[in-house]
C-alpha cells in the first residue's frame, strides 16, 4: 500500500481519542498505590473519566453522588453531611499524574439489579439532588468544606439512563422522561452556578445500535440487521436519544457537550458518529463537543493481550481522529483481570500491547498538529495518522488486518521505524522508513526523534 503524508500541510489539531476510563490503583492493605497512573503520565493521556470506579457499588468509596452524600435526607448545605475522602486522594492522585478527571455525576452500574437495585433509582428530589451536585462542584473547584481548586472542567450528568428497556435497565429504573427532567434540573442549576468554568453534558448514552435494524428509517449506510434478542432494547435506546434532543430543544436545557458509547467496531461506530452528527445537527446542536466517553472493540476475553487487540484499538484511535468526535475515553485501564481491562495483565501488572498503541498515538498528541495523510487505493483495515509540531514527525501506521503489507512510504526518510504488538512493544528496528512489510494486525510508530 502507498501512503503520502505531507509533514508541512497541517489539517487539524491531534484530539485526545486516548483518554481513557477509571484510572489505574490497588488497594493493599494499609495504603492505596496509585503509581500505576505513572504510565498513563508517560503516554501523554490528559483525561480520565470517572464512572465504574472501584469496582461494584463503586466499592462504596468513591465519586457516585450516594458515596458522597451518604443521607440523602441530610443538609446538603452543611460540608459535614459529605464524605469526599477517598475521591479526595483519587483526584489527588489524578492531578499528581497530570490526568485530568471527566467528573461523572451520577453511580455506578448495577449488575444484578434484576435481583435489586439500590442507587439507580431516580432521585426523590432533582433540585436537591442538582444542589448537591453544586456542592460537590465547588469542593473540588473552589475550595468548600476544606477542598481544592483543580478547575475540573467537565462534569456529565449520570451515565446510560438507556441501558435497557426500564424492566431490565442496570442504570436507571425510571421513565425517559424522568431522567430527561433530571438532566434539565441539574444542567441548569450548575450553569446558574458556574457558567462556563465548567462544561456540563450527558448522558453516557448507550450504543445505539437500534439504527442498524432499520438503516432506511434512520438514513444510514449498512446492511439490514436482522431482529434478535436485542431487538427492544435497541430500539428503546434510539428513541431514548432521539426524546431527549426533543426535550432539552424545547425546554432549552444547558448542554456543553454530548457523550455516547460504543462497543462496535471502527466501521459501525463511524456510522454511529455520522448518525448522532447528523441528529445533533438537526436540532440545532451541529457544534456541540461529543465525546466517546466509553468504547473498546477488542473486549473478548480470547483477544486479550494479542496483536488483534491492539492493531483493533489503534485503528479505532486513528479513525476516530478524523470524525465528528472530539474525545474518546477507552473502557478501561483498572488493574483488573477482565477483557475490558486491557493494559494491564492480571496478576503480574505487566504492561500489554494495547497501552503501547495508545503511547503511540500519544506521541502524536504531543506534536499538536495532524497534517495531511492519504493513500493512494484505501485497503481495508489500513489506518494512518501523522502529526508535527514544526520540527518532530510522527507516523501512526495500523495494519488491522490477517495478512502483512507491503508499505511504501514518501517524506520519512530521516525516520525511524518501531514495531507494535503483543511481541514488540514499540521495538526499535532498522527498518526503512520508505519501504518495508508490515505485519498482520501490527501497529509501527515512525517518528524522527
Amino acid at each position: 500500500m502507498k501512503i503520502n503524508v505531507d509533514f508541512n500541510k497541517i489539517v487539524g489539531e491531534i484530539k485526545p481519542m486516548h483518554a481513557v476510563g477509571q484510572p489505574p490503583f490497588l488497594g493493599g492493605s494499609w495504603s492505596i498505590d496509585f503509581s500505576f497512573m505513572e504510565h498513563l503520565t508517560k503516554a501523554k493521556i490528559p483525561y480520565s473519566r470517572l464512572h465504574d470506579v472501584g469496582g461494584a457499588y463503586g466499592s462504596n468509596r468513591y465519586v457516585d453522588i450516594p458515596n458522597l452524600f451518604r443521607n440523602f435526607d441530610a443538609d446538603e448545605n452543611d460540608p459535614a453531611s459529605y464524605d469526599f475522602a477517598f475521591t479526595d486522594a483519587l483526584i489527588e492522585a489524578m492531578y499528581k499524574y497530570e490526568l485530568k478527571p471527566v467528573f461523572r455525576l451520577g453511580v455506578t452500574i448495577e449488575n444484578q439489579a434484576h435481583i435489586k437495585a439500590y442507587h439507580i433509582h431516580p432521585p426523590k428530589d432533582f433540585a436537591k439532588w442538582a444542589r448537591i451536585c453544586e456542592h460537590v462542584i465547588r469542593h473540588y473547584n473552589e475550595g468548600w468544606a476544606n477542598g481544592f481548586y483543580y478547575g475540573i472542567e467537565y462534569w456529565e450528568i449520570w451515565n446510560e439512563p438507556d441501558n435497557n428497556v426500564p424492566a431490565l435497565n442496570q442504570m436507571w429504573t425510571g421513565t425517559k422522561e424522568q431522567f430527561y427532567e433530571l438532566y434539565d434540573v441539574t444542567a441548569k442549576h450548575l450553569k446558574s452556578c458556574f457558567g462556563d468554568k465548567i462544561k456540563v453534558g450527558g448522558y453516557g448514552a448507550s450504543g445505539l445500535y437500534g439504527i442498524y435494524y432499520h438503516p432506511d428509517k434512520y438514513g444510514v449506510d449498512l446492511p439490514v440487521r436482522e431482529k434478535d434478542e436485542r431487538y427492544d432494547c435497541d430500539i428503546y435506546r434510539v428513541e431514548f436519544f432521539l426524546g431527549f434532543l426533543e426535550y432539552i430543544k424545547k425546554h432549552n436545557s444547558p448542554i456543553d457537550f454530548f457523550s455516547w458509547h460504543s462497543y462496535a467496531n471502527v466501521e459501525k461506530t463511524l456510522v454511529l458518529d455520522n448518525y448522532i452528527h447528523q441528529k445533533l445537527t438537526e436540532y440545532g446542536y451541529g457544534e456541540l463537543e461529543r465525546h466517546l466517553n466509553e468504547w473498546n472493540n477488542a473486549h473478548e476475553n480470547r483477544f486479550y493481550g494479542t496483536s488483534i487487540a491492539c492493531s483493533a484499538n489503534a485503528a479505532m484511535l486513528c479513525a476516530m481522529q478524523n470524525s465528528h468526535t472530539y474525545m474518546g475515553c477507552y473502557y478501561d485501564t483498572r488493574v483488573m483481570p477482565g477483557a475490558y481491562s486491557g493494559f494491564f495483565a492480571p496478576l503480574t501488572y505487566e504492561l500489554l500491547a494495547i497501552y503501547y498503541a495508545f503511547y503511540a498515538f500519544g506521541e502524536l498528541y504531543t506534536l499538536k498538529n495532524q497534517v495531511e495523510c492519504t493513500f493512494e487505493h484505501k485497503e481495508a483495515g489500513a489506518y494512518a495518522l501523522g502529526a508535527t509540531d514544526g520540527n518532530k514527525k510522527a507516523l501512526m501506521l495500523v495494519n488491522y488486518f490477517e495478512e502483512e503489507r507491503k508499505v511504501e512510504l514518501n517524506a520519512t526518510e530521516d525516520c525511524t521505524v518501531y514495531l507494535i504488538d503483543q511481541d514488540h512493544y514499540i521495538t526499535k528496528t532498522d527498518l526503512s522508513a520508505t519501504n518495508f512489510t508490515i505485519a498482520p494486525n501490527q501497529v509501527v510508530l515512525i517518528k524522527n526523534y
